[in-house]
């Protein structure tokens, strides 16, 4: 069975039951389509709120405190129930608000449709919505549009269509209505008119267009857990088997030593369960996650759609990217002209007419042969070049807008052609050139001027002038090649003897004057030199993959500052001959991917993360999405970007502006530094909690602290202090560090030591300061609530040592105000806890004196100073070994 694009117009005709294309159906007929078919819009299917809730229980620390809660309203605590139920129900309601607030900040997915569509119905052309949209539909395109669904175009007027968001090239494609052995009598959902019109014939919809065949293949890619969910994953459940054991065989040895009751122990093993567990790790770290999230949409203006993502960006060692509109500006740019054997200078970037004619370093004037090469990329030309809002923007052609801005540039604003337009011929990727047929007012002649490809054109030039020196003209086309500029040659050909009516290809290639030629470029953003460079520093490796030619590539590349040292590339052709492994090699050691499919980007990805590389991956266009799923990390640009490529990432730069990624992996790095330090505060203090309750069961003394206690130690006081970690500054150097290399884990072998010490001696000065108050004729209550706050307050001091590797006394000045604030409100909370009757009813607690808070603190600042003496004598055996 044919292709849709390989039926003649009256097989379309036949097939899809049409009498005339500008009858088109019948409404009764589209009715009874719409019913069959469905709507022409890409479902998306939001997670419904009651799942996203409910996954947030799907964590063995919780499943932990719901078995706890269970365990304590069997005893008949039911208070302690109700207080670890309530910690269990908060922490899944941060992660909850925080996941939803993310998708509400990305709004929904647009559909990937046109809003509006203009079609033959009952022999009437008008508008209707693009979502109502049927097989067989009768669609009216023209310059600006936006094609609603895919369609065989059956008729065409210089149309033309921009591809990029499917294809990645940026060029636009010119349309036929003929049935070919190609698809360029078709027109896809997604892509853009930019010039000329046509009718076409709607053949699918919805997800059966090629977006939506995208749409699917990018949903059957299955997402994958961050490094750092990984890893704090790993963290909890080995604290909490460890945990479990711990509280199984204490409870064995303490049944069969028949210690407590039964219920007695029972309370105490729970006790040591929850004062264990570090029921504060999941709300803290997605706090200290949501506002690093919160920090970068504000600043940056980027949403982050899983909060992980922004610390994944942190360790990430490749970034991937599209060259066009993202690491240069995406505006076309005549620098440089050979006129003749003249050559020239032109100041001035983007489409602002406002620039200067320089030769040898001095201002010239325009003179007639120059004059007549502007008017060749005038006239050659079928772009718009305007004003809006005060900047200078395009509808069409990069290449051609250069020229627009180069004519008036050079020539004013306000001059006027002699030259009236009769006939074009648009350019096409076969022939590589486009041409116009004029007349000059002035003498009546028709002239014929032409723009394209340096080689075309000489291949023309030959054959009017036997002389024409081919050797000097390519030269000059290499040398700005190798330079990253693009090339355009100029000519004209003088109608001589005939009146012509059209232009054709046979006109051309009879002969042309040559009249020179441009070099234009695509600048590189300002911005992004200075990030690429940035990265270079923090080991960040960026690949920029493109459709240009390789040696033009190579050249902005090192424009950019790419890499430190010579620019490698390859081309995809030579890609697609490696083996997986010689893929996986050649994807690390080139920086440059040149002339490459959507697939390639794909494999690219792939390549990477088989070299066990956390990869990032930029994109805007459709073809861009299973890439950017794929990658561990995905980025999509929020204004140019499509909204299939937006649903695939992770991220979405608000700006489109790619020096923000320099900002974000620092962002990256500070939130991990601060996560990890955050969890090697908490867990000692949960350990020794579970310690002073084994302790206390193995020497049969009563357990001075209960369930609910402990909870409020690890959940209020732990957590508040933790929460200054939100607002720790990245510590100095930090972009002058490697990225993490994959096979590194959260904590080393010292981190793991100092959590082993930290918790016995945090134990030891908790049971010390007790015994040291009961022995003091302190009553148990009093002595309990010393022991508490003894606990509290040494996480104070402790936190003072931990937020940084330097001085800790001597870093206290950098310790935020914020985090000053928080630190504040945990002292509230200790104060209101101690004092008012409430609390003290619900911890079993009460006040105690001045004298007491003196001791409090006297036995909490010594975890503080042990662990200061740690530092110093670690970094003094480094330095003597750095010596050595």
């Amino acid at each position: 069975m044919k292709e849709k694009y390989q039926l003649t117009t009256a097989e379309i005709k036949q097939q899809l039951g049409l009498k005339e294309f500008t009858q088109g159906i019948s409404s009764q007929e589209a009715a009874a389509r719409l019913q069959k078919d469905g709507q022409n819009v890409l479902e998306v299917k939001p997670t419904p709120k009651w799942k996203i809730f409910l996954r947030q229980f799907n964590n063995i620390v919780i499943y932990i405190l719901l078995v706890a809660t269970l365990l304590t309203i069997m005893i008949g605590h039911y208070t302690d129930a109700v207080v670890i139920l309530a910690v269990v129900v908060l922490n899944s309601l941060i992660g909850y608000f925080q996941e939803t607030s993310a998708a509400n900040a990305l709004a929904k997915i647009k559909e990937m449709m046109a809003q509006h569509a203009t079609v033959y119905r009952d022999g009437k052309r008008q508008d209707i919505d693009a979502s109502d949209l049927v097989v067989g539909d009768v669609v009216f395109l023209e310059a600006g549009d936006n094609v609603p669904a895919d369609l065989r175009i059956v008729s065409a007027d210089n149309l033309r269509i921009e591809e990029s968001a499917l294809t990645g090239e940026t060029n636009s494609v010119i349309k036929t209505g003929e049935a070919l052995a190609d698809r360029v009598n078709m027109a896809y959902s997604s892509t853009s008119v930019t010039s000329g019109s046509g009718l076409g014939v709607v053949v699918a919809t919805g997800e059966h267009t090629e977006i939506g065949k995208i749409s699917q293949e990018v949903a059957h890619i299955k997402p994958k857990k961050t490094r750092l969910t990984r890893e704090i994953d790993r963290v909890g459940t080995i604290v909490s088997y460890i945990t479990i054991i711990g509280s199984v065989i204490i409870f064995i040895i303490g049944f069969f030593l028949q210690i407590y009751s039964l219920p007695a122990l029972a309370l105490a093993v729970v006790a040591m369960l929850v004062g264990s567990i570090p029921e504060g790790l999941p709300a803290t770290t997605s706090v200290i996650l949501a506002f690093g999230v919160s920090k970068m949409a504000k600043r940056y203006k980027t949403i982050i759609k899983s909060m992980p993502a922004v610390e994944t960006l942190g360790s990430v060692d490749v970034i991937a990217t599209d060259k066009t509109g993202t690491l240069t500006k995406n505006e076309m740019t005549a620098i440089e002209l050979w006129s003749g054997d003249q050559h020239y200078t032109v100041t001035g970037t983007g489409y602002a007419p406002q620039g200067q004619l320089m030769q040898d370093g001095h201002q010239v004037e325009v003179d007639d042969h120059l004059k007549l090469l502007l008017e060749a990329g005038f006239q050659a030309n079928d772009t718009v070049l305007s004003e809006e809002d005060g900047r200078w923007v395009i509808n069409g052609e990069p290449t051609d807008g250069a020229f627009l801005t180069l004519y008036h540039k050079l020539l004013g604003a306000k001059y006027q052609s002699a030259y009236e337009p009769q006939d074009l011929l648009p350019f096409d990727s076969d022939y590589r050139y486009i041409a116009e047929l004029t007349r000059n007012t002035e003498n009546n002649q028709q002239v014929i001027f032409i723009k394209g490809s340096p080689d075309k054109l000489f291949e023309m030039a030959a054959k009017e002038d036997s002389h024409f020196d081919v050797q000097k003209w390519a030269k000059r086309v290499n040398d700005w090649s190798v330079e990253g500029k693009r090339v355009i040659a100029l000519g004209y050909r003088v109608v001589r003897g005939e009146n012509l009516m059209e232009i054709e290809h046979d006109h051309l290639y009879q002969g042309i004057h040559l009249l020179g030629l441009a070099a234009l470029q695509d600048a590189p953003r300002e911005e992004v030199i200075a990030a690429l460079k940035t990265m270079n520093n923090a080991g960040v490796a960026v690949k920029m993959i493109t459709g240009d030619d390789p040696q033009t590539a190579r050249a902005i590349g090192q424009q950019l500052g790419l890499a430190p040292g010579e620019i490698h590339a390859t081309t995809g052709a030579q890609w697609d001959q490696l083996s997986a492994e010689e893929q996986s090699q050649a994807a690390q050691d080139n920086q440059v991917f040149a002339r490459t499919t959507p697939q390639n980007k794909l494999e690219i990805i792939d390549a990477l993360q088989l070299g066990q590389l956390v990869t990032a991956m930029v994109g805007d266009g459709v073809n861009d999405a299973p890439a950017l799923k794929q990658a561990d990390i995905g980025i999509a640009m929020g204004i140019k970007g499509t909204d299939v490529a937006k649903d695939a990432a992770d991220m979405v730069l608000g700006d489109d502006n790619f020096a923000t990624m320099a900002a974000v992996i620092e962002e990256g790095r500070r939130i991990y530094d601060n996560i990890k330090k955050s969890i090697l505060f908490l867990l000692p203090t949960s350990f020794a909690e579970g310690l002073v309750v084994a302790f206390s069961i193995l020497t049969a003394q009563q357990v001075p602290l209960q369930p609910v206690q402990l909870l409020w130690i690890n959940l209020v006081a732990a957590i508040t202090i933790q929460f200054a970690f939100v607002f720790e500054k990245a510590a100095p150097g930090l972009m002058k560090r490697p990225p993490r290399p994959v096979s590194s884990k959260l904590m080393n072998r010292h981190d793991l030591i100092q959590i082993g010490y930290v918790s016995a001696l945090m134990a030891i000065f908790a049971l010390v300061a007790y015994d040291w108050f009961t022995g003091h004729d302190a009553s148990v209550i009093n002595a309990t609530t010393m022991m508490i706050n003894v606990i509290v307050i040494s996480k104070l001091f402790y936190f003072f040592s931990i937020r940084t590797t330097g001085n800790g006394l001597k870093q206290i000045k950098t310790i935020t105000g914020q985090a000053w604030a928080v630190i504040g409100i945990m002292l509230v909370f200790q104060l209101i806890l101690t004092y008012t009757p409430l609390m003290q009813e619900t911890f079993h607690v009460t006040g105690i004196s001045l004298v007491e808070w003196l001791a409090v603190i006297i036995f909490s600042c010594l975890i503080m100073l042990v662990v200061e003496a740690d530092k110093w004598i670690r970094f003094r055996k480094e330095n003597e070994n750095g010596a050595n």
